[in-house]
This record gives C-alpha cells, structure tokens and sequence, in this order.
C-alpha cells in the first residue's frame, strides 16, 4: 500500500501513537503529520472513484477534505482506535471510497427527481408551471423510493399490470397504492390523471 511504507519508515510504532495522540488532542502539527500519510492515496481513491458523472459536480479533494475533516472529528471525540499507520490509511481509504458512493447516490436521485419533476410539469397548467416545482420538489423528496419508482413507471406509460411486474408488486395492490399517491399529487395541486 503506498504511503504505509513511507510512514513506517518516517515513524515507528512508538512514534506514530505519541502523533496520534497529539492529534487526538487537538494539536494541528500532529494531524498535518497524520495526513501526509494517508494523502497521497486517499487523493488517488478519490480521483478513481469520481467518474465522469461526478468530476463536474465535485473534486477529488472536497472529498479528501471531507475525509481529513471525518477523522479529526473522529480522533478528538476517541471513535478510532489504530494499531498502526496501516489501519489509519485503511480507515481514510474507506472513508473516500463511501462518501465517493454517497456522492454517486445523491447526484442518481438528483437526476430522478428532475426528470420526475419534468415530466409532473409537462402534465400541469403552464401558468402554474413555476409555482408547483417547488411544491413536486418537496413532495418528491417525501416520497418513498417504491412510491417514486411507481410515479415514474406510469408516467412513462406503463399499465398497471406492467408497472407491478417490474415493481415485483400485486397489480391490485399498485392500484391501491397508486390512488394513494394520486391523492397526495392532487392535494399539493397537481391533476395527475
């Protein structure tokens, strides 16, 4: 593992646990110390991690900032324990690669939720247009997962049988459901039949 070798060599077991207690302490000399370590790979992860989709919404080092600033909090308040500097780069390694996932995952959603909106929009009065995106944006970000997945299915034209085979759901049950969420669209101002 690159960079486990570098801080071995720079400090020994000894001494990588009088810098991580510094650090845990609070002592900014201890953690910049501590950082240059796991840096260099945790900047590579996140590099890898950050496809094309999310280069333009993120850089990789807002995601090693997040992580520095992750295992300060984490140091101080005694959630981390190490054995060495290889657990410490492990830890910071995992960290990039979760919050890259979590990042992924917002930006999926983000997506849903607009072509959701987009579609919802297309259906409403065109003076009303501006005044419910902002309502749908809320009403969307309520919904359960299956709920939204359902929206999306029927207003891409699914019948309901189809849109219960894809959802894996009883076509009397979806209708209940649908009908349920119908009502909530209806109640915020939008006719979605």
């Amino acid at each position: 593992m690159p960079g486990t070798a570098s801080l071995g060599i720079a400090m020994g077991e000894q001494d990588f646990a009088e810098v991580l207690e510094r650090a845990r302490r609070g002592d900014a000399g201890a953690m910049a110390e501590l950082a240059r370590a796991y840096e260099p790979q945790v900047r590579r992860i996140a590099r890898r991690r950050l496809g094309p989709a999310l280069r333009g919404t993120l850089d990789s080092m807002d995601l090693v900032q997040s992580v520095h600033r992750s295992l300060l909090l984490g140091l101080r308040n005694n959630r981390f324990t190490f054995a060495g500097p290889k657990d410490l780069i492990a830890l910071a390694v995992t960290m990039v690669t979760r919050k890259a996932a979590r990042c992924w995952e917002r930006l999926q959603r983000e997506q849903e939720f607009l072509q959701l909106q987009r579609l919802l929009l297309a259906r409403s009065r065109p003076d009303r247009a501006a005044e419910l995106a902002d309502q749908l944006r809320a009403l969307l970000e309520g919904l359960e997962e299956a709920d939204r997945r359902l929206l999306a299915l029927y207003l891409e034209g699914h019948s309901t049988v189809e849109a219960a085979g894809v959802l894996g759901l009883d076509p009397d049950c979806l209708r209940v459901r649908r009908s349920r969420l119908f009502r909530k669209l209806r109640a915020s101002g939008l006719d979605i039949d």
